[in-house]
């Protein structure tokens, strides 16, 4: 595992950046609007499945040991989905949110496409230093991604994609020269970039504490087991934090905006 969570964070951007592209123009469009500082990132978000070799306490093990403590769970019962957050004793090192899928919910054909995904990683896999951005650890075929598809595009993702930053978020607090989220989106969409409409462009708002907005994902090429695809990669998220009535900046997450922001890597039209 990671000792050095800076060197971590820089190996998840560049992994991030690889399959993300439009994620580096976003990056140099904001940063034009933030002087010598640098952008501040608010979370970093993962998926896996709640199977015991994968499952979302294996990924939080490598935060747990960079001093991060558990700190909020979610649940997603339509997307069959658990969650959890966690956060640095430093506040300006990102956020952590780790998602796992509930396998055992689905029909036994989509568990067996799953559980054989998830038998060929190796047994110390998940204790590597770069498993976070080491991607998909299988071989699946165009077929059982596309049937993964049909139930579940969380489960299609990962087929795709593996072990790797599902987002980066861009946190709207620290910026200088940009105010709002809602200008945030303003400037993206006059550079062309397509915003994630699904519950609204903006998710949450001062009411619940944090308003979220997003890309939508690039689309990028995956080889298959048998022919490559172009789908959905990652995307780039954005949020704004308020201040709760102590005067503190709420840090948690809110449930029904991230449930519209996972819709960020959907491969079919809504």
């Amino acid at each position: 595992m990671h000792t050095d969570i800076d060197a971590l964070f820089a190996n998840l951007w560049q992994d991030y950046l690889n399959i993300t592209p439009s994620a580096q123009k976003v990056h140099e469009l904001l940063g034009q609007y933030n002087g010598e500082s640098a952008l501040v990132n608010d979370h970093v978000a993962f998926r896996t499945f709640d199977i015991d070799t994968v499952n979302l306490d294996k990924l939080a093990a490598h935060f747990l040991a960079l001093g991060y403590v558990e700190k909020g769970q979610y649940d997603f019962v339509q997307k069959k989905l658990k969650a959890k957050h966690f956060e640095h004793p430093e506040s300006t090192k990102p956020k952590v949110f780790i998602s796992e899928l509930r396998v055992n919910e689905f029909d036994k054909p989509i568990q067996d496409i799953i559980h054989k995904m998830v038998s060929q990683v190796a047994e110390d896999a998940t204790s590597q230093e770069n498993f976070l951005y080491s991607g998909p650890h299988w071989q699946i075929s165009s077929a059982d991604y596309e049937t993964l598809l049909e139930v579940s595009e969380y489960a299609a993702w990962m087929a795709a994609w593996g072990y790797r930053a599902n987002h980066f978020t861009v946190s709207v607090n620290h910026l200088q020269g940009l105010d709002a989220l809602t200008d945030v989106n303003e400037l993206l969409k006059k550079a062309g970039f397509t915003l994630n409409t699904s519950g609204g462009e903006i998710k949450g708002g001062p009411e619940v504490y944090l308003a979220q907005s997003s890309t939508m994902a690039d689309h990028i090429e995956v080889n298959f087991s048998d022919t490559s695809k172009i789908i959905p990669s990652c995307f780039y998220e954005f949020a704004q934090r308020y201040e709760l009535p102590n005067g503190e900046l709420y840090q948690g997450f809110v449930a029904a905006s991230a449930d519209k922001i996972f819709e960020s890597t959907n491969a079919k039209k809504p």
